[in-house]
């Protein structure tokens, strides 16, 4: 690997600056991704492994970041399962065919690694794209996150069926969640023997959880999924909107990284966190809406707190936003890339 910041950060080694990666890092923020957007179906660009190795390389090209991101979406998992997905322009996604009865859950098939090849496909063109130049990272949808969606048959403010199922009928939530844990487990272990060099959990409706109905609903079903990964070698991050409260708990599944919103000191949360664990993040995506002397102070302020920890990398404390302006984040990343320790 000709760059491998991202990779020693991740193990917790030390670094002479920082590793930056960015979620939603190829999005719609780049005028270049809508030159793609504007020929293709969202699921066909997921789809189509040139396609999706294009919009991948979209940021390595134009942004020089220190880690690439498959292009998929976390809910490739529920579809292959059985659910009927489909992506509308201003909407997002929806499933025709909600999950909302025990007929529904029994329906759902969990030996479906035939129907995600074409992920595989993608990461091998990527990664001859790539040519060892930094490192690939592969991604799946957490349960409860890919749950909400079946259940709600779509995006949701409240989660009012979703929570409906796992209180009144916690059985049939727990055969749910069980069945996308193995279709998670088998589709990043897919993932990994493609050529992913690290993988990262994404956990996005967390928040929606009460503390314990994120122990029994979310958390033990991501620790089942890391403990059946192939992760030799393989950094396991793990994400969730949510984790300035979830951190500490998140940490017991053993993850090599947590990915920290920016809702709480991250120097303060690292130290929280047992020895051995990276923490990535956590700037506040709106920063990148401001003058660009202030997304340059907010970004000296943050490397100022965690300028004596090992197991450090930048990140947003979720994804960059659709009219976040491509220069500022340009900028950004080039005054992280010239910081030094």
């Amino acid at each position: 690997m000709n760059n491998d910041l991202f990779l020693k950060a991740a193990f917790s080694q030390k670094t002479e600056r920082p590793p930056v990666w960015m979620m939603r890092q190829a999005g719609r923020f780049m005028p270049q991704y809508w030159e793609i957007k504007n020929k293709y179906s969202f699921l066909e660009m997921c789809k189509t492994p040139e396609i999706a190795a294009d919009v991948t390389m979209l940021p390595v090209d134009l942004l020089d970041i220190d880690a690439a991101i498959l292009f998929s979406d976390i809910l490739v998992t529920g579809e292959a399962m059985g659910g009927d997905l489909s992506f509308t322009q201003g909407v997002g996604p929806k499933f025709a065919n909600p999950v909302r009865s025990q007929a529904d859950i029994d329906a759902l098939e969990t030996d479906v690694a035939d129907r995600l090849q074409y992920v595989a496909d993608a990461i091998k063109v990527i990664q001859q794209r790539l040519n060892g130049k930094i490192p690939l990272i592969g991604f799946a949808g957490a349960p409860f996150t890919v749950m909400s969606y079946l259940v709600e048959g779509g995006s949701s403010r409240d989660f009012k069926l979703t929570k409906l199922m796992l209180h009144n009928e916690p059985e049939m939530a727990h055969q749910l969640l069980a069945k996308i844990a193995k279709v998670t487990a088998d589709y990043l272990n897919l993932q990994i023997a493609a050529g992913v060099n690290a993988v990262q959990i994404f956990d996005s409706w967390a928040q929606a959880l009460s503390w314990d109905d994120y122990r029994e609903f979310s958390h033990r079903y991501i620790a089942e999924i890391i403990s059946n990964l192939n992760r030799k070698d393989i950094p396991v991050i793990s994400f969730c909107k949510g984790s300035s409260v979830f951190a500490p708990m998140m940490a017991e599944a053993e993850p090599d990284v947590i990915s920290i919103d920016w809702n709480v000191d991250l120097l303060d949360m690292k130290k929280r966190l047992p020895q051995g664990i990276a923490v990535q993040g956590n700037l506040d995506p709106h920063i990148l809406y401001t003058d660009k002397r202030v997304i340059k102070d907010r970004i000296y302020r943050l490397f100022d707190r965690m300028k004596d920890e090992a197991g450090f990398i930048f990140n947003l404390g979720h994804g960059i936003m659709p009219d976040i302006p491509f220069d500022n984040v340009k900028y950004a990343i080039d005054v992280i890339k010239e910081f030094k320790y």
